[in-house]
């Protein structure tokens, strides 16, 4: 069941978000009437929607998603549907899925679908700070009813662990001297504002603007920052010590990730378990076309393992 924090019209209830590899999730599972899956990642609902078809009626698509916001766009999408399809959703951490299931009356699954990082509803909604230049809060909790905001922290952390955080979860070369001018910036005043800190990093950039090489100097701030604050890489590191136990054997396990931090892991994951066999011996990546048409799925890496005993 969705559960609402804020007030949301009937234009913020439309998903802008396109799933990526759409057709690759689709056949990578292996999905039949009567499978029950897991998509731990809900977003805008659309591979959700797109397996709930293909599991039918006598299957379940449990949707878990930590943006209560996500879970209303995805209910609305569900009653407008033409087709009544099979989706029960749950506001909960991907890595807690065993207490969705539970509610649901499942014990096991016959698949598990994580999509990481952020979509694009994220990025349009202005008043949480995922996007560089919102004039919103610089907040970038996914579960906005518990942690703190980013803003917050930047103005309490210690510069060296600004500086670690940068490198360690966004691995930017230059985070000694952004955490610097954050200190130095915040003497003066607190930083409140996503497009405050977006400034302050493409100042510490000297990477010509007209340079090939060049991407927005606060990408890999802004992703630090929403790593630590969520516990990103902690929340795929349980799922993965516990999601074998609640998958059936031929089941599968399919997680989409954005950066090399997350694909380092759930290589290392798969590789480590001897009852998973690996069913993308190299991750799946975007075709041309896709890019073209979703330029979010450029960094996309699919890899898919399935249960074997």
């Amino acid at each position: 069941m969705a559960v609402t924090v804020f007030h949301m019209n009937d234009d913020t209830l439309k998903t802008r978000h396109i799933p990526v590899l759409f057709d690759e999730i689709i056949e990578g599972l292996n999905l039949a009437p009567g499978k029950i899956v897991v998509d731990g990642t809900l977003g805008g609902g659309g591979h959700a929607i797109g397996i709930a078809r293909k599991v039918g009626k006598t299957g379940l698509v449990i949707g878990i998603d930590r943006d209560s916001a996500a879970l209303d766009r995805v209910d609305k999408r569900i009653e407008e549907l033409d087709e009544p399809v099979n989706i029960k959703t749950y506001f909960a951490n991907y890595c807690d899925f065993d207490a969705a299931l539970e509610r649901a009356g499942v014990d096991r699954v016959d698949g598990f679908l994580l999509d990481l990082g952020l979509s694009s509803d994220q990025l349009a909604d202005r008043s949480r700070g995922f996007s560089f230049d919102s004039d919103g809060e610089l907040d970038l909790r996914f579960d906005t009813t518990e942690g703190t905001p980013a803003y917050q922290l930047l103005n309490r952390w210690r510069e060296d662990k600004i500086a670690d955080i940068i490198y360690k979860y966004g691995e930017d070369k230059l985070s000694r001297r952004i955490a610097r001018a954050i200190v130095e910036r915040r003497t003066c005043e607190p930083i409140r504002y996503a497009r405050e800190l977006a400034d302050i990093c493409r100042r510490c950039d000297p990477t010509p603007p007209w340079s090939k090489k060049r991407i927005d100097p606060a990408t890999r701030t802004f992703q630090a920052l929403r790593i630590a604050v969520n516990d990103e890489l902690g929340s795929l590191e349980t799922f993965l010590t516990k999601f074998m136990k609640s998958l059936n054997v031929g089941g599968r396990v399919a997680i989409i990730s954005f950066h090399s931090l997350e694909d380092r892991i759930v290589k290392n994951a798969f590789r480590a378990a001897d009852d998973l066999k690996i069913i993308t011996k190299k991750p799946i990546v975007a075709t041309d076309e896709e890019v073209e048409r979703n330029p979010r799925s450029r960094s996309a890496k699919l890899r898919i393992a399935e249960k074997v005993r």
